[in-house]
């Protein structure tokens, strides 16, 4: 992967830039974008000297944000063969309390903009690329309350599977990586709360809690050579939540009132 040239969306946030981080150390050079400059900055004074990072504020749901962001990719690196869709609204709901502005915001976040980015990136990719969609357990099983947030990360694997397809042949992978809950700034404020806990820690066989690291770590093999034959997959990092019918032992001993 030494020398490869990436994009990274949403890089400023907790598994963004968990995922910068580990395609740096595997020697790969990374656009980061997002919508405040200010915190990709502090993101480039942190990495330092460590990993060749530069980075484009923009929204990404802007028009013009799909050509600036691969032109600044091809300006600062003079190549392209990863792009990583992470960027994402954690808006969710029923759909009878779902308003037209939180569906219109999850639209316009995690379907337009990943569609229109990787359209974009698409003339400028070759053999050995990789276009990775950072989805969700929700975009697998519907749980009660995803609304909004589970219709646009199950249609992140519709098109993952269509690119794949289309343009597999051309030597341009695309998988797409469903992490479980990672305590992040967006996850922090329920991470404490007991409905959170058991729908999620209590239903997961995996003794500890997925990081950043296992989804960067993820990221990262995807987009190597020793990945070479996996392409159209839906990837869970989840300890098995969404694969089994996991129930912790304090759980299903618990006495009803």
């Amino acid at each position: 992967m030494q020398g490869k040239v990436a994009i990274v969306t949403g890089a400023a946030g907790g598994i963004g830039a968990g995922i910068v981080r580990g395609l740096g150390a595997k020697g790969v050079k990374v656009i980061g974008t997002g919508r405040t400059e200010a915190k990709l900055k502090a993101l480039k004074d942190a990495l330092g000297s460590s990993m060749d990072f530069d980075y484009i504020a923009a929204d990404i749901t802007a028009e013009a944000a799909p050509k600036a962001i691969v032109d600044k990719a091809l300006a600062s690196f003079g190549r392209l063969d990863i792009l990583v869709n992470n960027a994402g609204s954690f808006n969710f709901g029923p759909v009878d309390s779902t308003t037209d502005e939180m569906l219109d915001e999850v639209l316009a976040i995690s379907a337009r903009a990943p569609f229109r980015l990787s359209r974009e990136a698409l003339a400028h990719l070759g053999a050995g690329s990789s276009i990775i969609f950072i989805g969700s357990t929700w975009g697998i099983y519907g749980p009660p309350g995803g609304g909004a947030y589970s219709f646009v990360k199950a249609g992140q694997i519709g098109l993952m599977q269509t690119m794949a397809a289309e343009y597999g042949a051309k030597g341009i992978r695309s998988n797409y990586i469903a992490p479980t809950v990672v305590r992040t700034e967006m996850t922090d404020a329920y991470w404490e709360l007991d409905f959170f806990k058991r729908t999620n820690f209590e239903l997961t066989p995996a003794d500890r809690q997925c990081t950043v690291e296992d989804v960067a770590n993820t990221v990262a093999f995807l987009c190597s050579d020793e990945a070479g034959m996996i392409n159209g997959q839906t990837i869970a990092v989840d300890g098995g939540i969404s694969t089994t019918r996991y129930v912790a032992p304090e759980a299903v001993f618990a006495e009803r009132k």
